[in-house]
């Protein structure tokens, strides 16, 4: 059964599972809304030093496959694969994010959720929705982090000026965007 997560709980990872090769599904409903949802790779600052780690759908997986973007699958708009004994020792957090594409703001949101599996089954969920927040258009949902071992935190930290915000917030420079390319839909993986 899923551990309930509230904003600013935290977990070790071997406190929830053996495991280390993780699935990380992230569900957001808000009629009328797009997200990007993003994995951003931080070093021991809190910044990201190395632009190989910040994992979007223009860039869909880390250098050695740490980290990889799967899409929307298994009721999830958007799911990760993290294997954490393939993190690099430079990468120290692993930051999950949503920005609105377009217009609009977290206070919308009906609902959402981040969870972690491991094995097949659910072992963390963090459920938010709208009340939780008010003119952000963007949020860090929930993050891995090495403090002597890898843990779990919900964050549920909002920033009113979206993705770009975000980027400065870790240290990273904003691009000039390109569409995203069609995701097709693919059942659950086999290590999920």
């Amino acid at each position: 059964m899923a551990r309930e997560f509230q904003r600013g709980h935290k977990a070790k990872i071997s406190d929830l599972t053996a495991g280390t090769d993780l699935y990380v599904g992230v569900q957001i409903a808000a009629p009328g809304l797009t997200f990007d949802i993003s994995c951003f790779g931080l070093d021991a600052s809190e910044q990201l030093s190395d632009d190989r780690y910040f994992i979007f759908f223009n860039q869909p997986k880390s250098p050695e496959e740490s980290i990889q973007l799967l899409g929307a699958q298994a009721g999830d708009t958007e799911s990760f694969r993290v294997t954490l004994d393939r993190i690099p020792q430079q990468i120290q957090r692993l930051s999950f994010t949503a920005t609105i594409d377009g217009a609009g703001q977290m206070s919308q949101v009906a609902s959402g959720y981040i969870r972690v599996v491991a094995g097949g089954e659910e072992v963390a969920r963090y459920a938010f929705n709208g009340a939780e927040f008010s003119t952000e258009r963007a949020v860090m949902l929930g993050d891995f982090y090495l403090k002597d071992m890898w843990r779990f935190a919900a964050i549920g930290q909002g920033f009113d000026g979206g993705l770009d915000a975000l980027l400065k917030n870790f240290g990273g420079e904003v691009a000039e965007e390109e569409p995203a390319p069609a995701q097709p839909q693919a059942a659950a993986p086999s290590f999920a």
